[in-house]
């Protein structure tokens, strides 16, 4: 499949408009009874005008509890797309329709459907990021900061069917070595750029830095196949969700940190550990998908009432017990600006 990315169009707006637009997104979400979320990864002006910032998860929690008549999904469209599932009753916008995702985009429900018939009876869990057509087909969701919470949750007898990141999933295999496993052959082409040998080459600049890596980069498999062949040290060195990485950045008495995941999450870490510093594994990991949503096209999802994200309602009804699931289980939790 041939992948093409958006053209990241860098925010060139004075600090003066970037508060207007601000204020102005605020107005109309008061007025529209709207809550505004934003992912990790979107842009810096977007983030701080988001009611909340989380991963897929802690998002995915917001906008099940919210009492707001409007959610505004400052992510990709499969995290718009599950936020409708949760909230049915909710309006549900999504900035811009360019905002997809190359994972979501590496499997079909018609994929899942053929690769459950080969291997009969096995639990068939999928990684978030995946449209609702192939949520519709699974029996739970996950994200990379529940996924051990749910495979636990699994009887041990059962075969499990992991989709579609292989990073991730092999991240599975190694910490859960007596589960049997299948994994799907898809990747993030953001994660799955970050190559050891960038990383090492920043580590060796910063010997003292404690090092983030967020499982679906694929330089995460050959770090912890080095570490347990001693060729790398374990010290410093943590294997974590995006939630994961936020709490050891506030709890780890290191003054610096490596970052092994998408840019956009920088942000918030500057904001919620300040006075530390931090350094990315690869300047280049930026999602391009993320990067469509700006505050103009919020403001304007705001204003104009677009674009309305809508699941049919019997792909919903099966995709939501797989969802509720994910919910349910494991830690995540999104940040209100100030927290």
């Amino acid at each position: 499949m041939t992948l093409t990315l958006p053209v990241i169009e860098p925010t060139r707006l004075s600090a003066e408009r970037i508060a207007e637009l601000q204020d102005e997104i605020r107005r109309l979400a008061r007025e529209r009874d709207a809550v505004v979320i934003a992912h990790n990864y979107q842009r810096p002006e977007v983030q701080d005008v988001a009611h909340f910032v989380g991963d897929s998860l802690g998002l995915s929690r917001e906008a099940a509890k919210t009492d707001a008549a409007v959610i505004v999904f400052c992510g990709v469209h499969f995290m718009a797309e599950t936020a409708a599932i949760l909230s049915p009753a909710k309006r549900v916008l999504l900035p811009d329709l360019a905002a997809g995702c190359s994972l979501a985009d590496t499997v079909t429900a018609a994929d899942v459907r053929k690769w459950k018939a080969r291997f009969p009876g096995y639990i068939a869990v999928g990684y978030v990021n995946t449209t609702a057509e192939v949520k519709a087909e699974l029996d739970y969701c996950c994200t990379s900061g529940n996924v051990l919470d749910v495979i636990d949750a699994i009887p041990a007898e059962q075969g499990v069917l992991f989709l579609p990141d292989f990073f991730l999933g092999a991240h599975v295999r190694r910490m859960r070595p007596d589960r049997n496993v299948e994994v799907w052959l898809g990747e993030c082409h953001v994660h799955a750029g970050i190559r050891p040998d960038r990383l090492n080459e920043v580590r060796l600049a910063h010997p003292r830095a404690e090092v983030l890596v967020h499982p679906e980069c694929g330089c995460a498999g050959q770090l912890i196949h080095a570490m347990g062949q001693g060729e790398v040290s374990p010290e410093g060195l943590h294997i974590a969700s995006t939630e994961r990485m936020i709490q050891l950045v506030r709890e780890r008495p290191a003054r610096e940190f490596i970052i092994a995941t998408e840019t956009g999450i920088m942000h918030r870490m500057r904001k919620e550990a300040p006075g530390k510093r931090f350094l990315a594994a690869d300047p280049e990991a930026v999602c391009a998908f993320m990067k469509t949503i700006t505050l103009e096209n919020t403001r304007d999802a705001l204003r104009l009432d677009r674009y309305h994200v809508t699941v049919p309602p019997e792909i919903a009804a099966r995709a939501r017990a797989a969802v509720d699931r994910m919910v349910a289980l494991g830690p995540g939790v999104a940040r209100k600006p100030g927290d």
